[in-house]
């Protein structure tokens, strides 16, 4: 796709980054939510192993325990991008015509919506959340490299959770409220993802489970890479070809699914 052809996208994104800052006081309040949750997370792991004696399960020391459960809570935040919620929304109302009409890509579309909302949760809300507990807590310093990896592979976890975000919204056209597979679905990727319990804790077999499915690219993947929990480049580069992977197999299969969906939309005096 050439330049001229991305540019047809700029509007959407202009429009949900203008709609996004039109109301900060909602913004501001799940900023603050988003903090506090962020802080239950934090202090309940280090309550738990904080009077540990010894090392801690999974080769992890306080400190780097708290930057893993602190980060796992910021990927999340940006992940939130609400492309689930405003697609099957879109359905529900027949606003969804109104898409089919446009000369652009219905999921490059959502995707340009999305991406301001978790870039702007990213800066606005992770960057200050993650200063406020490194001035009251210890926690690890990665490497320059930690952080170069970390960025390549945060960028290929939006791109999974994107995926995963619009197969749910597309779920719209079967289903007229997905507010259930929403629920089922934020609790299966935050669990197997990484972002509530990390995965080097897991029993064996459960482990061995959340790494075969994509969700482990969301949060465990881009936090083994930013701790150096990777064996040499060889690990390293196998974690993100394994996020690639999953990020060009979810997209496919998003477009797959916004074929067949498409071919069964039915809109009131339509």
């Amino acid at each position: 796709m050439n330049a001229a052809a991305l540019r047809r996208y700029t509007p959407f994104a202009a429009s949900s980054l203008q709609s996004l800052l039109q109301y900060r006081s909602t913004f501001l309040i799940n900023a603050l939510t988003a903090t506090t949750a962020v802080g239950v997370q934090v202090f309940l792991w280090r309550a738990v192993y904080g009077g540990r004696p010894g090392g801690l399960p999974g080769g992890y020391d306080l400190p780097r325990l708290t930057t893993y459960v602190l980060l796992a809570q910021v990927l999340g935040l940006m992940q939130a991008s609400r492309v689930d919620e405003e697609v099957s929304g879109e359905v529900q109302r027949g606003d969804i015509a109104v898409s089919l009409l446009r000369p652009v890509s219905y999921p490059l579309s959502r995707f340009a919506t999305g991406l301001p909302v978790s870039l702007t949760n990213a800066t606005l809300v992770a960057v200050p959340v993650v200063a406020l507990y490194a001035l009251l807590l210890p926690l690890t310093t990665p490497t320059w490299g930690g952080i170069l990896l970390f960025a390549f592979s945060a960028a290929l976890s939006l791109v999974i959770g994107f995926g995963v975000n619009l197969l749910v919204g597309l779920a719209g056209f079967v289903t007229t409220n997905i507010w259930g597979v929403r629920v089922v679905k934020d609790s299966v990727v935050a669990f197997f993802a990484g972002q509530v319990v990390p995965l080097a804790l897991m029993p064996g077999p459960l482990a061995a489970v959340a790494r075969v499915l994509p969700f482990q690219g969301m949060v465990d993947g881009p936090l083994r890479l930013l701790l150096g929990r990777y064996d040499g480049a060889a690990g390293a580069a196998k974690i993100l070809a394994v996020q690639l992977g999953w990020a060009l197999a979810l997209c496919a299969l998003a477009a797959l699914a916004w074929r067949g969906a498409v071919r069964r939309v039915e809109v009131l005096g339509g």
